[in-house]
């Protein structure tokens, strides 16, 4: 270890754009460090999404997503890539040790100071990603039993107690009443709240619900905890009048947002919110599950209240990487990965990104550490 060489860091994945959501600050952080980084995808990620249909079809999607994970590890400034020719959701099916037999070979060959892979949990439960770290972990743990092993380490996602609506009402308010978001901005921000829930980012209940013809989504005086973002449809904002009659306010379109209560002249305190004449379909924002049991009405208890902190629940980690100046090279990265996150790093404030994803956490396993903020590797 005293060569003077450059330290080298190996990620060892399951799909393109699994390196960048549980590495990417990190990688960008020691890449810039002079650290040599490598990743490796066992598959290419072929049984993913199609976000767009102009940008890949089922039988082009593994070479667009090769391109993608070479576009991003650039990004990340990750110099070698390599994607396995693994079918994407077979990892667990393969025959015993044939998995871990190729990594162990990758890590004679490389000779990586520090391996990265998903915790045994993947995450949140994809077999892939539960195969992946199987197998990594073993082959590491081969190779410390002749004392030449790379030290280990498990990305881990703590659950966060982040409410994503407070942050989007806060920005709306500075924004003014008349923000709308494009299409682009509205299928990238619902696939946000999607990947953010899925890694315990934030502890905001997230659906899509459709609300037929005249259905009162908001009643005027009732208090509201969700935040709305209209998908498609339209409503219509009304204020009852004291003759018992309803003035029209204004026609709220796909791509604004209504509901949680500071968002100017739709603050539900002070109008209806109804479903126009072809319904509406919303992302609907709360801090917690809807229970069937709520009330409506300017009286009503609604149960879907929260608390919101920044609190972390740790967990087992024991090294957090704060992404500080490299959040863009993680964001661009993610941005890179057009088929699955059509996301533009400018769509919102770079404060709500850092919310999000400011923080990687992992947990040392070979060989064991306490918590820190920042990787022990043998060389540095």
């Amino acid at each position: 270890m005293g060569s003077g060489r450059r330290p080298k860091l190996l990620g060892v994945y399951a799909h393109p754009d699994d390196e960048t959501f549980c590495t990417g600050a990190t990688f960008a952080r020691y890449a810039s460090d002079g650290c040599e980084i490598m990743v490796v995808s066992a598959t290419s990620g072929q049984a993913g999404q199609i976000r767009s249909g102009k940008l890949a079809t089922r039988s082009s999607l593994a070479n667009v997503r090769t391109t993608e994970l070479r576009q991003a590890c650039q990004q990340l400034g990750v110099a070698h890539v390599e994607c396995w020719d693994y079918m994407d959701g077979t990892l667990q099916d393969l025959p015993a040790g044939e998995l871990e037999g190729r990594i162990a070979t990758l890590l004679q060959a490389f000779h990586p100071d520090a391996v990265f892979t998903f915790a045994d949990d993947g995450a949140y439960g994809h077999p892939d990603h539960i195969a992946i770290s199987q197998e990594t972990t073993a082959a590491c743990a081969r190779l410390w039993e002749a004392s030449s092993a790379p030290w280990l380490y498990h990305a881990v996602f703590p659950r966060r107690r982040l409410l994503l609506q407070d942050r989007l009402v806060h920005w709306l308010i500075m924004e003014g009443p008349d923000f709308r978001g494009d299409p682009e901005f509205v299928h990238a921000l619902l696939l946000l709240a999607e990947e953010a829930s899925s890694l315990h980012c934030i502890e905001d209940h997230y659906a899509v619900k459709w609300f037929p013809t005249d259905f009162s989504i908001i009643e005027q005086g009732e208090p509201s905890t969700a935040l709305f973002l209209l998908l498609a449809g339209h409503a219509d904002v009304v204020r009852d009048g004291p003759d018992g009659g309803r003035n029209f306010v204004v026609r709220l379109e796909p791509g604004q947002f209504f509901g949680e209560q500071g968002i100017a002249r739709r603050a539900p305190r002070n109008a209806h919110v109804i479903a126009g004449n072809d319904g509406a379909t919303c992302l609907v924002l709360s801090p917690s599950q809807p229970t069937l049991f709520e009330g409506r009405g300017e009286a009503a208890r609604l149960a879907s209240s929260g608390a919101a902190s920044d609190d972390v629940e740790i967990g087992g980690a024991t090294a957090r990487i704060h992404a500080g100046e490299f959040l863009r090279a993680k964001l661009n990265a993610i941005a890179a990965y057009r088929t699955q996150f059509p996301l533009n790093p400018d769509m919102l404030p770079e404060s709500i990104f850092g919310d999000l994803f400011g923080a990687e956490y992992f947990l040392q396993v070979l060989p064991p550490r306490p918590l820190d903020d920042a990787l022990h590797l043998p060389t540095l």
